[in-house]
């Protein structure tokens, strides 16, 4: 079956933003994935792109959207909160006509916007987690450059005013979403991790590495579940 690729925009707080999206033609599902957040994202992106294609053939489109602040947006990051990334997901799913949402890592923080949809979550992490992974990559980097800094000193300066951490400049707003964040309660859901278990997905936890990387085997197998999920559930 064949599919496109389009370079597609959603309006949020007046701002267009960007999204990548792959059709299939003759379709009746769109599945709207909400990426890992922050460096996350970008380890993940790639294997994403390749289960997009993967799930076009098999008549299933899909669409990625950015975050704004993220990637091409010229919303400024250090203005965002998890609420406002929530609320760009839900102003996404609706102007895109998804009839499915699937989320990943941090992006199960920012999912439940258009809750009533079916919903998917792969290794849902809360937002304290992301944090100290963001807090540790800073100061390794820190350490690197001969400059001694902790936790508490970063935190303490990121809840007064916006810091970098891996390469994203976070505000004090984003420091305190993340601080309490889980995952919230969905009614209708699916849960995933990653492992060799029936039902689970296959690969490497791409997240955790320390530069984006593919993984052929995740991509297919992340194709395969979303697949057999979203037709297993109407939209």
């Amino acid at each position: 079956m064949s599919a496109e690729t389009h370079h597609l925009d959603y309006i949020f707080s007046k701002t267009q933003i960007y999204a990548m999206g792959i059709s299939a033609r003759e379709t009746t599902r769109g599945i709207l994935i909400i990426p890992p957040l922050f460096d996350e994202m970008n380890r993940m992106r790639r294997v994403l792109v390749s289960a997009m294609r993967i799930l076009a053939g098999r008549g299933v489109s899909t669409v990625l959207p950015d975050l704004p602040g993220c990637n091409e947006s010229e919303m400024p990051l250090e203005q965002q909160d998890l609420n406002s990334w929530r609320d760009a997901m839900s102003a996404a799913a609706q102007n895109f006509g998804a009839t499915h949402i699937a989320s990943l890592r941090g992006g199960c923080l920012i999912d439940d916007g258009p809750s009533a949809l079916p919903h998917w979550r792969l290794a849902p992490v809360n937002g304290g987690s992301l944090l100290k992974n963001l807090l540790r990559t800073r100061i390794a980097g820190d350490k690197e450059a001969g400059i001694e800094n902790n936790m508490e000193s970063l935190l303490e300066s990121g809840r007064k005013a916006a810091i970098e951490l891996a390469g994203n400049r976070i505000g004090p707003a984003m420091i305190a979403s993340l601080e309490m964040a889980e995952p919230a309660h969905i009614d209708n859901i699916t849960h995933c991790e990653l492992g060799g278990a029936e039902g689970q997905i296959k690969g490497s936890a791409l997240w955790l590495r320390a530069e984006p990387q593919d993984d052929p085997e995740m991509a297919a197998s992340l194709a395969d579940r979303l697949d057999k999920w979203s037709a297993s559930c109407g939209g």
